[in-house]
């Protein structure tokens, strides 16, 4: 993958070593991060690198020491812990001090016909989701961790900045956790028009002047959560005073760049700002509940499939703004 464009390249089947499976891939999801750093703008990744993290697969064969068997219907959760430090020790493998990140300036990614890694970093998917709907499994994680961190939404009034696919995934998060209210925000009218499809009480226009307040008089009070899917200098700004007093900011997306904080409005307001790295295995089994039960739908949320020979259009759907979820299926 370079700046100018997606290339599909001939690679040899990878052959599992120990403790690792080779995953056949099914589907595969265009993630917001693979078009920033497509496009040079993820702060984390640089190019090039092979891309695809959002997946789901079949084992077919494995290496020494794996328990899987061949045939079992898996999902990958994609970050690599050392399982060593201080922060594996304590369960908190998301924030390893020394992550790698499979799909995300990893030597393999998912976006291929086949994929080594090691079988702690995959998922069985239940008889009941399609292909399709498991590839949801990773990205659905993002706000139940993220949501977990803020303490549970049952009740509690919510903004979500950002309508996106990770931002609806919050939506449908925020709903199926019994949230009391929930509105959203985005830049652009078709942005606005089509989360609105999915049942937010609001959607704001992210671009006017006084949107913090449309927020907070569409609530009927201040937010006691607001999930940042943005982390822009201006929806950090939005974030603050929609939560202001009291409430949490959960930053989930991915900032391109720092932004500065009104240090005192979060002290004497005695807000939190909560950053949201990925997820934990409890997640994942979070987001298998509520696609299984069929608590989170996302079958509206697929909006164009491409072959993988056709990645480079698939990426160019991604980045049109056109789109939700893009899917790649080998």
């Amino acid at each position: 993958m370079t700046p100018t464009g997606v290339t599909v390249a001939d690679a040899e089947v990878p052959i599992p070593d120990q403790n690792q499976a080779l995953v056949r891939v099914a589907a595969a999801g265009v993630c917001g991060s693979d078009v920033h750093a497509w496009q040079g703008r993820h702060p984390f990744i640089t190019l090039p690198y092979p891309p695809g993290h959002e997946v789901s697969g079949t084992v077919e064969a494995v290496g020494p020491g794996v328990s899987l068997a061949v045939g079992t219907r898996v999902t990958l959760e994609p970050f690599l812990p050392c399982w060593e430090c201080k922060q594996c020790r304590a369960g908190r493998q998301n924030v390893c001090e020394r992550l790698r990140f499979f799909g995300c300036a990893h030597d393999q990614g998912g976006m291929a016909d086949y994929f080594t890694v090691d079988q702690r970093r995959l998922h069985v998917i239940p008889a009941e989701l399609d292909w399709r709907r498991a590839a949801f499994i990773e990205p659905l994680g993002t706000p139940v961790h993220a949501s977990r961190l803020a303490g549970g939404l049952a009740g509690k009034t919510v903004a979500i900045l950002g309508a996106g696919t990770i931002g609806l995934l919050t939506l449908m998060v925020a709903r199926a956790q019994g949230a009391a209210q929930v509105v959203m925000t985005a830049r652009s009218a078709r942005s606005r028009e089509r989360a609105a499809k999915f049942g937010p009480d609001a959607v704001i226009d992210a671009t006017a002047a006084d949107a913090a307040f449309l927020a907070r008089e569409a609530l009927g009070e201040s937010a006691d959560v607001v999930f940042d899917c943005v982390a822009e200098q201006s929806t950090m700004d939005q974030a603050l005073t929609m939560a202001n007093k009291g409430g949490t900011v959960v930053v989930v997306g991915v900032p391109p760049a720092p932004v500065t904080i009104p240090l005192p409005m979060v002290q004497d307001s005695q807000l939190r700002i909560q950053g949201s790295a990925t997820y934990l295995p409890a997640d994942f089994a979070g987001a298998i509940g509520l696609l299984t039960s069929g608590a989170v739908d996302v079958t509206d949320l697929v909006t164009a499939v491409h072959p993988l020979d056709r990645a480079a259009a698939a990426f160019a759907d991604a980045a049109s703004g056109e789109h939700i979820k893009v899917l790649i299926e080998p």
